[in-house]
């Protein structure tokens, strides 16, 4: 059948591949033949799964995977074995229909976990071979703003008052207030940050520094097995003298394409974000940290006049934006005995 068998493909009716929770996975199966060809089956599985893997040693593995979508039929053939079908040359296309679950995490691919959808397809010969295609769909599970806590809408403050030193030997306080213009982002925007640092101390403050941050924490049994945490975006300022204050006005920190704060529907995979405000003293004190939790979404707030807050929000659903086009799903070590145990 090698020779025969010209074309092989899974086709979505969707090109760009992505897909939202709740709609229809719709496409066919498309096989061009040369020669007449006797076939006993074509199989069509539809895959959703997470899947996190950590190897702590060279022999201590953690790994736990979840289901999502585990959607199998046959496009052609029937399951009583009745013998070959003949395909005649040509194309030949078989159509599939499936509608998604409605509480589908976003697809996700991280150093030690992921989130991913795909089809397989299998055309079956007599002989026994079985020819196999795959293809990858990416799923969006989006976050509106909109319809989170209203509290996200609002100024964040925090303050912090830390000592330096030991008063009697002429330590002091520095302290510290920093403003978010609200709780809630999506990529796209800027967080602006008004912060005010007054050194009440003896000691300079060698620098401050505004982050944002994520953090993914991987599970497995039930437990924390590793954990990924990455600037993403930064803004520093000089130092600060005894005596002497910092005043940051609408500083921004720019929200590039990323995932959703959390993933929702997933229970292996958490990812958080904040903006991490840190202040760096002169000498062996400690850096003293501020850290204010942000909720990244999919769906921008309104304005008053019923707009969304930015313009680029409405390319970041766009496949090119968030993920590549196509994802790996090729990983021979899953059928591994050891990593099922």
């Amino acid at each position: 059948m090698p020779r025969k068998l010209l074309k092989f493909l899974i086709l979505f009716d969707n090109t760009s591949l992505l897909y939202f929770p709740g709609q229809f996975l719709s496409g066919r199966v498309l096989l061009e033949l040369q020669d007449d060809t006797p076939v006993l089956g074509l199989h069509f599985h539809v895959v959703g799964e997470c899947v996190v893997r950590v190897r702590s040693t060279r022999h201590e593995r953690s790994y736990d995977k979840e289901n999502y979508i585990d959607f199998r039929m046959r496009l052609l053939g029937d399951s009583d074995n009745q013998g070959p079908t003949i395909l005649s040359p040509g194309i030949h296309s078989f159509p599939f229909k499936l509608g998604l679950p409605v509480d589908l995490p976003s697809t996700f691919l991280g150093r030690y976990g992921w989130v991913q959808y795909f089809c397989k397809a299998g055309l079956r010969e007599p002989s026994g071979l079985i020819h196999k295609n795959h293809q990858v769909f990416i799923v969006m599970n989006p976050i509106d703003l909109n319809l989170e806590q209203p509290y996200l809408a609002d100024p964040f403050k925090c303050n912090i008052e830390h000592n330096l030193g030991m008063a009697c030997v002429g330590g002091g306080i520095v302290k510290c207030k920093i403003i978010l213009d609200r709780g809630g982002y999506v990529p796209g925007e800027s967080i602006m940050i008004t912060a005010t640092v007054t050194n009440a101390s003896s000691v300079t403050i060698k620098s401050t520094k505004a982050a944002l941050t994520e953090t993914i924490q991987y599970f497995a049994r039930d437990k924390v097995v590793q954990t990924e945490k990455r600037e993403l975006a930064v803004i520093a300022r000089g130092k600060i003298r005894a005596g002497h204050r910092d005043e940051w006005q609408n500083e921004s920190l720019y929200v590039p394409p990323l995932p959703p704060t959390n993933l929702r529907g997933c229970h292996l995979i958490r990812i958080q974000y904040d903006v991490c405000f840190l202040i760096e003293p002169k000498s062996l004190e400690k850096q003293i940290k501020l850290q204010l939790p942000i909720t990244l979404g999919t769906y921008p707030f309104k304005t008053a006049d019923g707009d969304d807050t930015n313009e680029w929000a409405e390319t970041i659903y766009k496949p090119e934006t968030h993920y590549p086009s196509t994802l790996p799903i090729f990983r021979p070590w899953l059928h591994e005995k050891n990593d099922q145990k």
